[in-house]
């Protein structure tokens, strides 16, 4: 069954088919639409997505890139990513439109597919600053970018004001009283993202007049267990540290239990302080204390930049960087 069998059976023209099945019924009287209506339902007629999108070139489809995801892994892996994704599902499915999900380990090889597949526009995120460019150029759709920080043009993007997320953490743990504060992130200079968050953390303890320098910064990458292994040497180092901060909640949550087997408490001995506020924060013993993101309001903003365009506002631009707010629970202790 095809559009032109469901025309003869109706007594019309195929366009008019078309007009019916694409919402366009200005010009088909009520008794028409019904008749069609009727007809297609039952014979269960089921258009061709692709060919409709083609025809009307929208897809209703909207693309979430998630970048720098190896042939091993998997976004899971980060729950910030899980959080990120089902909080612009939720905008993207509020609007009828739908997500297509592609994990990837080079932002220029998604390209290509984004395109085949006629989407209306694309979600990226965290992309590093030397790919924005190369995306904006090749992508024939709207782009947005989430946690992304470039000197480009014309873009659109939705961070979080990451300086103050860092001087919020540090500030916290210095007004509890710790003076001897490891620092534990990636490295700072591959992420524009950390980069911010170490400056603001470095500043307060300036202020502070914190005796920090770059023996008390340990790399992990935010993985869960690297996280482990980097607590055991934070808690048996010789510098005696009674507080440790983060750039993220799965590294902290890792930090907690590498503490732990080691025979060392959170927050008896040590403290800690995340970056996220992730729901698993609320589950993990002790409650993790962390600087908040809203990942909810994050989404919205994205999304408003995205259908700004995709309705016809190509000059559409944001550089919009969200506040971030301290969660007080269990793992920072005052001494």
């Amino acid at each position: 069954m095809n559009l032109k069998d469901i025309a003869n059976l109706a007594g019309v023209s195929t366009a008019t088919v078309s007009n019916v099945l694409n919402g366009n019924t200005g010009k088909v009287s009520a008794e028409t639409k019904a008749r069609i209506e009727k007809i297609i339902k039952e014979v269960d007629y089921k258009p061709n997505a692709m060919a409709r999108s083609l025809a009307k070139r929208e897809s209703r489809m909207i693309g979430i890139v998630v970048p720098y995801i190896g042939p091993e892994e998997d976004f899971l892996m980060n729950p910030y990513y899980a959080q990120m994704v089902a909080s612009l599902e939720k905008e993207v499915r509020d609007r009828d439109y739908y997500v297509m999900l592609r994990c990837v380990p080079d932002c220029h090889q998604v390209i290509p597919q984004l395109s085949s597949w006629n989407v209306d526009g694309a979600f990226f995120l965290g992309v590093m600053e030397q790919d924005v460019h190369e995306i904006c150029s090749a992508l024939d759709a709207p782009a947005v970018f989430l946690d992304t920080y470039t000197e480009e043009d014309g873009i659109v993007n939705v961070g979080l004001d990451d300086y103050r997320g860092g001087y919020l953490s540090a500030r916290y743990l210095i007004g509890k009283g710790h003076n001897k504060i490891a620092l534990v992130c990636p490295d700072y200079n591959e992420s524009s993202v950390v980069k911010r968050r170490y400056l603001g953390f470095i500043k307060a303890c300036e202020e502070a007049g914190i005796n920090f320098n770059k023996d008390d910064i340990f790399r992990t990458n935010t993985d869960y267990d690297d996280a482990i292994n980097v607590g055991q040497d934070v808690a048996l180092s010789k510098n005696k540290y009674t507080a440790i901060a983060t750039m993220s909640d799965i590294v902290a949550f890792g930090l907690i239990e590498g503490v732990r087997q080691v025979g060392f408490n959170v927050p008896d001995d040590i403290s800690i302080i995340g970056f996220d506020n992730l729901p698993e924060g609320e589950f993990v013993t002790p409650k993790l204390t962390t600087i908040s993101q809203d990942f909810r309001e994050k989404a919205k903003e994205a999304t408003k930049g995205m259908f700004e365009m995709i309705e016809g506002n190509k000059e559409y631009t944001l550089d919009a960087h969200l506040p971030v707010k301290l969660v007080e629970r269990q793992s920072v202790k005052q001494i």
